[in-house]
C-alpha cells in the first residue's frame, strides 16, 4: 500500500506540474502576441509621419539644402538671378529706368539780334534753345543688362543704354567688361566708367542730385565716363581704396588716332566711429594724347588734337550747354582733384575741388587753366544713414527701414539735399565790353544753388524733386564764335534762370 500511494502521489504531482506549465505557456504566448500587435501599430504610425514629412519637404524646396551643382533661381528686390549652389557661376538681370521732367523759368526770349543769351560755340540750335530752354520730359537712362560670375574668380557686366541727354537715343553700350578677382588687386578690361572722383564713386542710382556737380561731370568726361575703352586695376580694404585705369575713346567716338588717357584715385578713411566717419581722397584725370581729328601728316604740322570743356546746368531735359571753351588744340590735359567727405548718423556732407590745366600744342600762347568746386549735404529725416561703399569709396543712397506701405503707415525714407557748385571756364577773359586778348578763352562761369527732396519708397523705387538757381556769367569773344549772329566782343551772353525738376526711378 505504501508504494502504491507514493506512485499515485508522484503521478498526481506530475500531472499538476504539467497542467500549471501549460497554463503558464498559454499566458506567455498571449502576452507576446499583444506586444507584437502594439509594436506593429507604432510602426504604422511612424510610417505615416515619415510620409507626411516627405510630402511637406517636396512642397517647400526652399527649406532644403540644394544638392551640389544644383541651380537656384532667386528674385531679390525684383532682380532675377540664376546661380549654382556653390556660387561659382551666376547671372543677374539688371534694369535701370530714370525719367526726368523739368520747367525752365527764364525771361521771355527775344530775337538773336537783341537777346544775346547763347549756348555752345558754333551751334545754331543751342543758341536758339539757350534763349528758351525746353520744358518737358526726357528718358535720362533706360538700361538693360546682365552681370555675374564665371568660375568664381571672374566677374562680368554688360549693360546697354537707350536713354540720353535732352533726347532719347538709338542705344549704345554703357558697359561691357570682364574682371579677374582672384587676387586682392582686381584687373578689369573692357568698356566701363573708371571712378574719376568722389562724386563719380557714388552710384548714379543713388547720387544726392539727379546729375553730378558741373565740374565733376566735366572732369569725368575727360578720360572717364560710360562706355570708355579701359584697362584698370583696383584694390580696397576696410579703410582705403586705390584705382588706376588706362583709357581710350568711348564706344560712340570715332577718330583717327584714339585718345590715350589715365584715371587714378586714392581714398582713405582716417577717422571712424560707431556711427560716424571721415573720408579724404585725391584723384587725377589725364588726357595724355588727345584724339586726332585727321591724318597725322608731318608736312602739314600734324593732325589737330582738340580738347573741349563744356556742360549743362546740372540737368539734361534740355540739352543746351551754357558754358563752353570751344575747341583748344592741345597736347594734353591734367585735372587734379581733392576730396573730403563725412557722415554723422543720418547727416552727410562732401565736397571736391578740381584744377584743370590744358597744354596747348605748337603755340606760344599761354596755357589755359580752369577750376571749380562744389559742396553738398544730405539729411535723412527718417533716420536712415547714407551707405559708405568701401569697394568704390563713395556714398550711396540710404535704404528705407520701412518700405512704403500706407496700410501699415510706412512711408519709406525721406532725404533733404542741398548743393552749391561753381565752375569757371574763363582764361584771360577780361571785363565786360573789352576786346578779346590773344589766347583768351571766354568759356563762362556757372554758379548753381540746388535744393532737393529725395523720397526712397523702397529699395527699387525713388522719386526726387529739386530746385536750381543758375547764374551764368559769360562774355562774347566776338567774331563769328556763335555764327552769323555773334554779339560784339565783351557783350554778356550768360543769363540767370531757375529750374524745377522731378525724377522717377525704378532700378532692379
Amino acid at each position: 500500500m505504501t508504494h502504491t500511494t507514493a506512485l499515485r502521489t508522484a503521478l498526481i504531482a506530475g500531472v499538476s506540474f504539467m497542467t500549471m506549465a501549460g497554463a503558464a505557456n498559454a499566458q506567455t504566448s498571449a502576452e507576446s502576441e499583444a506586444r507584437i500587435a502594439a509594436l506593429e501599430a507604432q510602426l504604422a504610425a511612424l510610417s505615416g509621419q515619415i510620409a507626411e514629412l516627405k510630402a511637406a519637404t517636396a512642397a517647400s524646396p526652399k527649406d532644403t539644402r540644394p544638392a551640389p551643382g544644383a541651380t537656384t533661381v532667386t528674385l531679390s528686390n525684383g532682380r532675377p538671378t540664376i546661380a549654382t549652389s556653390d556660387g561659382a557661376f551666376s547671372a543677374s538681370f539688371r534694369g535701370f529706368f530714370q525719367a526726368d521732367a523739368a520747367i525752365y523759368d527764364q525771361r521771355d526770349a527775344g530775337p538773336l539780334s537783341t537777346d544775346f543769351r547763347r549756348g555752345s560755340f558754333g551751334d545754331a540750335a543751342e543758341n536758339e534753345r539757350a534763349r528758351d530752354m525746353s520744358d518737358g520730359v526726357n528718358i535720362r537712362r533706360a538700361r538693360i543688362g546682365m552681370e555675374g560670375k564665371v568660375f568664381s574668380v571672374f566677374d562680368y557686366n554688360m549693360v546697354y543704354d537707350f536713354g540720353g541727354s535732352g533726347v532719347e537715343e538709338a542705344g549704345r553700350v554703357s558697359s561691357a567688361w570682364l574682371q579677374y578677382s582672384g587676387y586682392p588687386v582686381k584687373v578689369r578690361v573692357g568698356f566701363f566708367p573708371a571712378p574719376t572722383s568722389l562724386e563719380d564713386a557714388s552710384s548714379f542710382t543713388g547720387s544726392l542730385f539727379v546729375e553730378r556737380a558741373s565740374v565733376a561731370e566735366t572732369v569725368r568726361g575727360l578720360a572717364g565716363g560710360d562706355g570708355r575703352a579701359s584697362i584698370g586695376l583696383t584694390a580696397s580694404g576696410e579703410r582705403w581704396n586705390l584705382a588706376a585705369t588706362v583709357t581710350g575713346n568711348t564706344v560712340t567716338t570715332l577718330t583717327y588716332d584714339e585718345q590715350l588717357g589715365f584715371v587714378g584715385r586714392a581714398a582713405y578713411v582716417p577717422f571712424k566711429g560707431k556711427d560716424w566717419m571721415i573720408h579724404v581722397g585725391a584723384n587725377a584725370n589725364l588726357i595724355i594724347d588727345p584724339a586726332a581729328s585727321g591724318p597725322d601728316v608731318a608736312l602739314a604740322g600734324g593732325a589737330v588734337t582738340n580738347v573741349r570743356l563744356r556742360d549743362r546746368p546740372e540737368l539734361r531735359v534740355d540739352g543746351a550747354r551754357l558754358i563752353d571753351t570751344g575747341n583748344i588744340d592741345a597736347d594734353g590735359v591734367t585735372a587734379l582733384g581733392l576730396e573730403l567727405g563725412g557722415q554723422i548718423k543720418n547727416v552727410y556732407a562732401q565736397g571736391e575741388y578740381f584744377n584743370i590745366d590744358v597744354e596747348r600744342r605748337n603755340s606760344t600762347l599761354s596755357d589755359p587753366k580752369f577750376d571749380g568746386w562744389y559742396v553738398q549735404a544730405g539729411w535723412t529725416l527718417t533716420g536712415e544713414p547714407r551707405r559708405y561703399n568701401t569697394a568704390t569709396a563713395g556714398f550711396d543712397n540710404p535704404r528705407p527701414a520701412k518700405p512704403f506701405n500706407p496700410k501699415k503707415a510706412q512711408w519709406g525714407a525721406v532725404e533733404l539735399a542741398a548743393r552749391y557748385s561753381t565752375f569757371d571756364l574763363n582764361h584771360l577773359a577780361g571785363g565786360p565790353g573789352n576786346p578779346t586778348l590773344p589766347g583768351a578763352i571766354r568759356g563762362g562761369e556757372q554758379n548753381i544753388i540746388s535744393l532737393g527732396v529725395n523720397w526712397y519708397l523702397n529699395s527699387v523705387v525713388m522719386v526726387s524733386g529739386a530746385y536750381r538757381n543758375v547764374e551764368v556769367r559769360r562774355l562774347s569773344p566776338g567774331g563769328t564764335a556763335f555764327g552769323a549772329a555773334t554779339p560784339a566782343a565783351g557783350a554778356q551772353v550768360g543769363q540767370d534762370l531757375d529750374i524745377w525738376s522731378l525724377r522717377t526711378q525704378y532700378v532692379f
